[in-house]
């Protein structure tokens, strides 16, 4: 590696040439802001020179190595005395000042250093523009190192995204929802902040999902940790007034659709019309299996049988088993609502299928054959023998799953009431024990019990 002695006369020597350019054709003026190269160039140049060449060993050690603290100097000095020398300097200072802040020896002391990482981004704006970006960066790093001026951070980021606008980085929109969300927390903004910044971002993050693929993990990333940080300070009214307007204004875009979807199912907000509307149309722009369980399930909440009915046979489809089976299962109790009990039990076979470790189904199936059995006899024994049928299914329920042993054993209790007396097997010449086929659309082979 060079030693410190070394660079500098290398440095040295390749400016003996370099200013009698300078004397020769002058700088760069800007009547505003002076020489480019400040008052002593050939100082500047050196300087100049002299951090880069230390910047770059520090970079090549994985800025592992001490040697930034040999090119602090040059490149304060160069700030101070010849801003317009070189971009560079702004672009290094945050690199540079990022190690000087964590390892400052006081809190004085870094919060000194602070405040000049503040001042190198106002100055390369001054000098070098890119105003938007710019503040991007010194906002982000202003909240990073000091989360108090959460107020500050937040105008400086809301500068940036007014200039910026749909190119916005992700960190921009991250660190400005934090801001809102910090000043909240402190008093220092109404609640009504958060709602009109997340207002402010939402479109830019949907924006860059759509329109530039090759970041969109990032802006993806980005939205997932607003929307968890937004999700304390939105009540369903809040949602449904941010949301209601924006489904207005693009009731087809997809994107927005399932965001609706996705924030108002984690703040519980399922039965509200928004809601029901966005699923809607969603399944009508993108229909899918998923969709139409959402749909089914909503109106079945609504006592709309037949509508939850036409949906939620469609989301036999879905890939998740688990799933699935609560879907059939839904779709079972829709229709034994409406008494279509053979459509009922087909459903509840269909959710033992998918997840055959549940027991509810079996409960399903017995309650259908307890309310269907005075439809399926004709004289005094037969309009009781489907209550056989359902007692077996009772136990199948508390066998397949033990969590359901007291509810079962219940409905056990209830419905061998309904056993016919003995008596009434003697006359029909049955004897207890033995195999009997329940005719009807039941047509499940039982056992003969009386009532004890």
């Amino acid at each position: 590696m060079k030693t410190v002695k070394s660079i500098k006369w290398a440095i040295l020597l390749a400016m003996a040439a370099m200013v009698g350019t300078f004397s020769a054709t002058g700088q760069t003026e800007n009547q505003d802001m002076g020489p480019r190269y400040g008052e002593d160039s050939a100082t500047c140049v050196m300087n100049i020179s002299l951090y880069r060449e230390f910047f770059k060993q520090w970079r090549s050690s994985n800025y592992q190595s001490n040697t930034v603290l040999d090119a602090f100097r040059p490149w304060r000095w160069v700030i101070l005395n010849c801003p317009r020398g070189t971009q560079n300097a702004y672009i290094d200072g945050p690199k540079i000042m990022e190690y000087m802040i964590n390892n400052a020896e006081n809190t004085a002391l870094r919060e000194k250093y602070i405040d000049t990482l503040m001042m190198v981004y106002d100055q390369r704006i001054k000098y070098f523009g890119n105003e938007g970006f710019v503040l991007g960066r010194k906002g982000v790093d202003l909240f990073q190192y000091r989360p108090s001026a959460a107020k500050d951070v937040y105008n400086i980021l809301k500068r940036s995204i007014e200039i910026e606008g749909m190119e916005s980085p992700s960190a921009v929109l991250v660190y400005y929802f934090r801001a809102a969300v910090t000043m909240v927390e402190k008093g220092e903004a109404e609640k009504s902040l958060v709602m009109d910044t997340y207002n402010d971002i939402s479109d830019i993050l949907d924006w860059n999902a759509v329109n530039h693929p090759e970041r969109a993990e990032n802006y993806e990333s980005a939205r997932n940790n607003i929307e968890l940080a937004f999700q304390p300070y939105a009540s369903c009214e809040d949602l449904i007034a941010v949301f209601t307007d924006k489904m207005k204004a693009n009731p087809n875009d997809p994107v927005l659709l399932k965001k609706i979807g996705t924030m108002m199912e984690r703040k519980g907000c399922t039965d509200s019309d928004l809601y029901f509307e966005a699923s809607v149309q969603l399944y009508e722009i993108e229909p899918s299996p998923e969709s139409a369980f959402q749909i089914g399930k909503m109106y079945y909440k609504r006592e709309n049988y037949g509508k939850s009915a036409q949906y939620l046979v469609q989301a036999e489809g879905m890939s998740n088993q688990n799933t699935v089976a609560d879907a059939m299962l839904l779709l079972a109790n829709a229709y034994f609502n409406m008494k279509q009990y053979q459509n009922a039990r087909s459903a509840a076979q269909k959710a033992l299928k998918a997840k055959p470790e549940d027991g509810r189904p079996y409960m399903l199936i017995g309650d259908l054959y307890a309310a269907s059995a005075s439809e399926c006899g004709d004289n005094k024994l037969t309009v009781r023998v489907a209550f056989w049928a359902a007692v077996d299914k009772y136990y199948q329920a508390k066998s397949t799953d033990p969590s359901l042993e007291a509810e079962a054993n219940a409905k056990i209790n209830t419905y061998s009431a309904y056993f016919p007396p003995a008596a009434d097997i003697f006359f029909y010449e049955l004897t207890e024990g033995q195999s009997y086929t329940v005719g009807c659309w039941i047509n499940e082979t039982t056992r003969v019990r009386a009532l004890k």
